[in-house]
């Protein structure tokens, strides 16, 4: 497939060898609990992908950094799940770092630590939370001397066994008392943090989606990123930056796992002509409409333009990945899943995309303000 030959041909300019690495491991072994893809991807200098060059990273650009979690969704649906989250957290931290004087010496020197350490960022964010804001803290936050002490769990938590950083979401007491939204960079060997076994699935099982808990956990303050004021809303902003990438990988690994099913159809001469091209159409512009949203971003187009665009890229690819998985199997034919090919858990493992947050329902109603001309809140 032209597209997903165009995305390893992204993957392996970032990443040299790690699809290579990859697809000399059984399917089964780089799905499977403990896995060794997450390793695999953090040797092959995977951790840099979206981190700006000045700090040692790639700084790549949204349609770069989709086609990249493609290629990885092609060989590892869990690994591309899993690397989704350190990257759009990335993403909102060093967006920080553009601003002058908005970071203290302690958070620009862990900043610059992250690539060369290889150190790999798990999200705490509201992220995952049934009928929860998602963009709301999900931990709460108590004032003490010289910082704050943290309680809460975010379940699941990809990267769990394998993040060195935590980053969290919370509320903290402004200068007039009120609640004012902060960010908490969290050390995953901090006392009283847990990790506890949560995913019940075998899909996706290499993602390390386990149950983080935070338990009276003390971060100082000199890693709590607080809003400011002359600028109040610069936390909620770039929340919104880190969901539209958020959105967008998210889709594209899923994306990457259909490429890889249909690609097979193809190779194999699976069906007659018209059944394959109608595939490999159908196929081709869901991965067109989502590399769009990324360009678009790219492009400068933000805010709630932005997070619409990725919104209606993400749903419509969504329902376009189920329907070719299942033409695929189809074509692929009987055979194929007696003799126990990985194409049936690979299509399984693009169903997920239906649940992560915001599901189709829940955000219906704010797209169809927004489409009104009104505003666009997921609240």
């Amino acid at each position: 497939m032209r597209s997903l030959d165009r995305a390893r041909a992204v993957c392996e300019q970032y990443h040299p060898g790690l699809l290579k690495a990859l697809e000399e491991i059984p399917y089964d072994d780089r799905e499977k609990p403990g896995g060794p893809a997450i390793d695999l991807f953090r040797a092959h200098g995977g951790v840099g992908l979206l981190i700006p060059a000045e700090f040692g990273g790639q700084g790549v650009t949204p349609l770069e950094a989709v086609r990249v979690q493609e290629a990885l969704g092609a060989v590892s649906p869990s690994l591309a799940a899993a690397t989704t989250m350190h990257h759009f957290t990335a993403a909102m931290l060093y967006a920080l770092a553009d601003q002058q004087d908005r970071l203290t010496p302690a958070q620009v020197d862990l900043l610059h630590r992250i690539v060369p350490e290889q150190r790999l960022m798990a999200s705490g964010w509201a992220e995952g939370r049934t009928q929860q804001n998602i963009l709301a803290p999900t931990v709460t936050a108590v004032p003490v001397e010289g910082g704050y002490r943290l309680s809460g769990s975010k379940k699941p938590c990809s990267l769990s066994g394998s993040m060195d950083l935590l980053t969290a979401s919370i509320s903290v007491p402004g200068a007039d008392g009120s609640p004012e939204l902060a960010l908490a960079i969290v050390p995953a060997d901090s006392d009283g943090l847990s990790v506890h076994p949560f995913w019940g699935s075998e899909l996706l099982a290499a993602a390390e989606s386990e149950e983080v808990r935070l338990q009276d956990v003390f971060v100082p303050e000199e890693l709590v990123v607080r809003t400011s004021a002359d600028d109040p809303h610069r936390l909620d902003d770039l929340q919104t930056a880190g969901f539209i990438w958020f959105v967008l990988l998210i889709s594209a690994g899923y994306t990457g796992a259909a490429s890889a099913l249909v690609e097979d159809v193809v190779r194999r001469e699976r069906g007659n002509p018209t059944e394959r091209a109608a595939l490999a159409i159908h196929h081709e512009a869901a991965v067109a409409l989502l590399e769009g949203a990324a360009r678009a971003v790219q492009s400068d187009v933000e805010g709630e333009e932005a997070v619409a665009g990725a919104l209606v890229a993400r749903y419509t690819v969504q329902e376009a990945l189920v329907t070719n998985a299942n033409r695929a199997l189809e074509l692929l034919g009987g055979m194929d899943f007696i003799t126990g090919s990985p194409n049936a858990r690979l299509a399984a493992s693009i169903r997920p995309l239906a649940f992560h947050p915001p599901a189709r329902p829940a955000a219906a109603e704010p797209l169809l303000r927004y489409f009104g001309g009104g505003h666009l809140d997921l609240a």
